[in-house]
């Protein structure tokens, strides 16, 4: 049994923000009230078997929930596998996650998402996996989606890789109505990027780089939200990165369309330059943009037209980031730097309330894929975080096998003391009948 006592709840689903205790019990929030007594509690279970902790000035909030790692396993485990990502997800305070299907093999067929699946449950954390919209991510056929769901797909994407021809998009989406699943959609045409990992403007420019110009993604995007309209389908933006993109998904939920849209925390806090400042550690891609698109990517945060915050968790070795920079890999870890840059960069500037924030990180994700999740109330898996919202901390290991951000050094707002998933703490040491 674990005693929480004192802790700010932040509970999106109820709209809750207030200091209350929780007692955990078999896996599940049993009480959460203004007080409760610790006497009582002890009498009900075992010596050694209580966990107290205290938590004046620390807030509660449900698990955190990515919808878009990569865990690299099987077939890159160099640069992660799905144990450390596990680790460096719970570290993050997240305690389901949904591993993208561009493994090698991909997940294309189900002896490897029941590989995935299989090790995920060796873990602390809810490892989840999505399969691959078409065959070996080609962009020519579809898998068998029915299949794979009925084996435990949690969904369908292509994730690094856009699916090219529209015909097959809308039969892909047909089918997901069909079988009442969420797509993901990586949204760049490479019919107009030169080098990838960049932006093109006056950044790639200054550099001599060719770049990714935002019209490789809004055109994809503009594609896709107009399928889901006439399709129905749930459909997944991706990462979104451009202004132009943001207001393509307000237009497209006004006229009905079953679109959601997530943001990385990498493309709410930096824009382009920070390629000048980082160098490989700030490719990837779609890239970071101007501040112009960050200031409507803060303004879709604001008003709800971006649904999700997700990480796009990319592990790279440091021999692969060290190539030059259109040779290195894009992508950055994130799961571990994801709610302080929240905290830092959306709370303490006013942007969302840690409500807001936690509606984007648990509840929201918790809904796109059908999950019971993302909840704080009596009889309610007891999956969640304990946090300090105003721990001022320096950015410096990982958890994760990779090290690949620019953010190493960088000093955050919100520091993760405790996540508990099943009712177990995953992240954060306790002993039995501790007070912590």
């Amino acid at each position: 049994m674990i005693f929480i006592q004192g802790a700010r709840v932040i509970d999106p689903a109820s709209e809750t923000d207030g200091v209350l205790d929780l007692v955990i019990d078999q896996g599940k929030i049993v009480a959460m009230e203004p007080k409760i007594d610790p006497e009582l509690l002890t009498q009900k279970v075992p010596a050694g078997e209580l966990i107290t902790i205290r938590a004046e000035g620390l807030a509660v909030a449900p698990g955190l929930i990515d919808v878009h790692v990569h865990f690299r396993d099987p077939g890159l485990t160099y640069k992660e596998d799905i144990h450390t990502g596990a680790r460096a997800a719970a570290k993050g305070g997240f305690t389901t996650v949904v591993c993208m299907a561009n493994t090698k093999p991909p997940v294309d067929n189900v002896e490897t998402l029941e590989y995935v699946l299989a090790e995920g449950k060796k873990t602390g954390i809810h490892v989840l996996a999505a399969a691959t919209i078409t065959t070996g991510m080609k962009g020519e056929e579809l898998t068998d989606m029915e299949l794979l769901r009925r084996h435990g797909a949690a969904g369908f994407t292509d994730d690094g890789m856009p699916i090219r021809d529209a015909a097959l998009a809308k039969r892909a989406m047909e089918e997901a109505v069909r079988l009442n699943v969420p797509l993901s959609f990586h949204e760049e045409d490479p019919e107009f990027i030169e080098n990838n990992g960049i932006n093109q403007g006056e950044v790639s420019r200054r550099l001599g780089i060719g770049g990714s110009p935002a019209l490789a993604e809004d055109v994809m995007v503009a594609r896709d939200c107009m399928l889901a309209l006439h399709t129905g389908a749930t459909v997944d933006i991706q990462h979104i990165s451009s202004g132009n993109s943001v207001k393509l998904v307000e237009l497209a939920k006004r006229l009905g369309a079953n679109v959601v849209a997530e943001v990385t925390p990498h493309h709410f806090s930096l824009d382009e330059t920070a390629v000048e400042k980082h160098g490989t550690l700030a490719k990837m891609n779609p890239p970071l943009r101007t501040a112009s698109d960050r200031e409507e990517i803060l303004r879709g945060l604001r008003e709800g037209i971006i649904d999700l915050i997700a990480t796009d968790h990319a592990p790279h070795s440091r021999e692969e980031k060290d190539r030059p920079f259109t040779e290195a890999p894009s992508g950055i870890i994130g799961l571990e730097t994801a709610l302080a840059l929240g905290i830092t960069n959306l709370v303490h500037t006013g942007h969302l309330s840690l409500l807001q924030l936690m509606e984007k990180m648990s509840l929201n994700p918790a809904r796109l894929y059908g999950l019971r999740k993302g909840i704080l109330a009596p009889g309610e898996d007891a999956d969640l975080v304990v946090f300090d919202p105003n721990e001022l901390w320096t950015v410096t290991e990982f958890a994760s096998r990779a090290a690949n951000s620019p953010f190493v050094g960088e000093r955050l707002f919100g520091k993760v003391k405790y996540t508990i998933c099943d009712g177990k703490i995953v992240y954060g040491a306790a002993g039995g009948d501790s007070e912590i």
